[in-house]
């Protein structure tokens, strides 16, 4: 792959061997025997989170790159396991007029993915996503049937819990119910390990977030106006 920015952090296969090992021994002892090996496989980690930043903010404005945290929160679940076996983090877009956040997670066994969307919007968010969608739902399903955006990540939502039948207020014989009954619009791609580990990974990471702009560019213009596409930010 030809470069596109100089990104040189990579992840090294160290830090999979690390999940791995934790998976196994998912206990506050063996994290505290195995904490220096954590914190260089964290730095490791963050210099690659840090360098897609660099890279997405070539083409877009990023407000934030938020590192989730290894301790799970364990108050309401039947898992007590107190750490994730995974490592991920997030890219927020800056103002207001930018929706849509970057998504990376890190995990083992090819279970590593990106995504890029909106999960769980706000309930007046989700109303004015699915009453555009039944005006006229003919741009969303051209973006996602581009075929290099069907080539990254198969040119269609993520379809998670969907309405068994229609949202309220909405016809469910309507042509394009099978959008409006989503309860997120979120895309993703899975990695195996060793693309997670080959050099150009960020590179790559930064090349299919690129790939999300016009969705977001889309999704952006529909949360910021009303159905007659008056704007609703604030001059």
């Amino acid at each position: 792959m030809i470069r596109q920015y100089e990104i040189m952090a990579s992840i090294p296969k160290s830090s999979l061997d690390f999940l791995t090992k934790l998976k196994k021994n998912n206990h506050r002892d063996w994290m505290t025997e195995n904490k220096k090996e954590y914190l260089a496989s964290e730095k490791r980690l963050k210099e690659v989170y840090a360098q897609i930043q660099q890279g997405l903010s070539k083409t877009d404005e990023i407000e934030k790159l938020k590192v989730f945290r290894i301790n799970r929160d364990i108050r309401f679940s039947n898992d007590k396991t107190p750490y994730n076996v995974h490592r991920s983090a997030s890219f927020s877009r800056a103002g207001a007029h930018r929706r849509g956040g970057y998504y990376l997670r890190i995990e083992p066994n090819g279970n590593s993915m990106i995504g890029g969307g909106f999960f769980g919007p706000e309930p007046a968010d989700l109303k004015r996503i699915r009453q555009e969608f039944e005006m006229d739902a003919s741009e969303i399903r051209a973006i996602l049937a581009e075929p290099a955006f069907v080539k990254a990540y198969g040119g269609a939502f993520d379809a998670w819990d969907p309405v068994k039948t229609a949202p309220r207020g909405f016809n469910v014989d309507g042509p394009n119910i099978d959008l409006i009954r989503l309860k997120n619009f979120v895309v993703t791609r899975k990695f195996t390990d060793a693309q997670v580990t080959a050099p150009d990974f960020p590179d790559t990471v930064v090349a299919h977030f690129q790939l999300l702009r016009p969705f977001f560019d889309y999704m952006s213009d529909v949360l910021t106006t009303d159905l007659n596409g008056v704007s609703l930010l604030e001059d």
